[in-house]
């Protein structure tokens, strides 16, 4: 049937699998996800501007593994350094010529691996937690985002297994 959502996680950078979807699917938007390395940054920032030539629109950045709650005091620690969310979307912004918010920055939770192991997100098993708010703010900001696939024709034929 025709499509709402149609949610892709690619690899990171620009390869030839996100060359190819973009082609496939031009006018999509592109949630930009990375981590505060520097290098993770970079390779982030390129994807962007290369969605940008792609034809697609870039809505939002998201950090993931921004920092880590010390289980005993709470105290955030920057395991991957500070930042790196923020200074994509500001890069992006200024490249891309219109406004790319920092949608979150997730905080690791070894719930959240644990949670998707056993089949039960995060989001359900604890809702409260720091990184169930975060993604829940992500997805908020994102729901109210006009449906551009509806009555869309992808021309993509799921493979059948024999």
């Amino acid at each position: 049937g025709d499509l709402d959502v149609l949610l892709r996680d690619l690899p990171p950078g620009t390869g030839d699998i996100a060359i190819s979807l973009a082609q496939l699917v031009p006018s999509s938007e592109l949630l930009v996800v990375t981590t505060p390395q520097v290098a993770a940054t970079e390779v982030a920032e390129r994807a962007g501007t290369i969605a940008a030539q792609t034809r697609q629109n870039v809505v939002g950045v998201v950090e993931n593994m921004a920092y880590l709650s010390c289980p005993h005091c709470d105290e955030r620690i920057e395991l991957f350094g500070a930042g790196g969310g923020v200074a994509v979307a500001e890069r992006l912004t200024k490249v891309l010529g219109h406004d790319v918010p920092l949608l979150a920055q997730i905080p690791m939770d070894v719930r959240m691996r644990e949670g998707g192991d056993a089949g039960r997100p995060l989001v359900l098993a604890d809702p409260d937690c720091e990184a169930s708010k975060a993604l829940r703010s992500v997805a908020e900001r994102l729901g109210f985002r006009s449906r551009g696939l509806a009555g869309r024709s992808l021309n993509i034929t799921p493979a059948r297994r024999g």
